[in-house]
């Protein structure tokens, strides 16, 4: 997992891929339509979606093997739990098709962060993630982006 601000986006190395990702999420603003955007094919893409943000009891972990996620939030602040995958237990098996595996919240999360605009954080398949966490106790309506590139894109640059 890497949490940063999305200025120093050019400190990670990680080839054109990363660098198209990041040209996208600098072109974005808080009027972005929600919907579904190609940056290049199936191998990059990004989400723009809102929902309200809620307690961790209610949600799962979750995690993906075949893209690595970038998630930043363009309006609101929304909170992150993270584990590695092999620290919990699977509730439903990956799914291929939909490229996700979720997991039971047994205990919090070995590492809690706060996402708001300007700041981004990256998921690796490893990195079991449970987003849309309200981060002053109570529930927040917030807009955010999701970009997915293919995982062979990243580890080979």
């Amino acid at each position: 997992m890497i949490i940063d601000r999305l200025e120093n986006w050019k400190h990670y190395h990680f080839g054109s891929a990363w660098t198209k990702a990041f040209e996208f999420l600098n072109t974005l603003s808080v009027d972005a339509e929600e919907k579904k955007y190609t940056i290049q094919g199936d191998d990059i893409f990004a989400i723009v979606m809102s929902y309200d943000t809620c307690a961790p009891e209610t949600s799962l972990f979750e995690s993906h093997q075949k893209y690595v996620d970038i998630q930043t939030v363009l309006i609101g602040a929304e909170g992150f739990e993270c584990s590695f995958t092999d620290t919990l237990s699977v509730c439903t098996p990956y799914d291929e098709e939909t490229d996700v595996q979720w997991y039971k919240r047994m205990i919090p999360g070995q590492t809690r962060v706060d996402v708001c605009p300007e700041t981004f954080v990256m998921l690796y398949p490893h990195d079991a993630h449970m987003a849309a966490l309200m981060t002053d106790q109570k529930p927040e309506h917030i807009k955010k982006v999701v970009v997915k590139i293919k995982t062979e894109l990243l580890l080979d640059a």
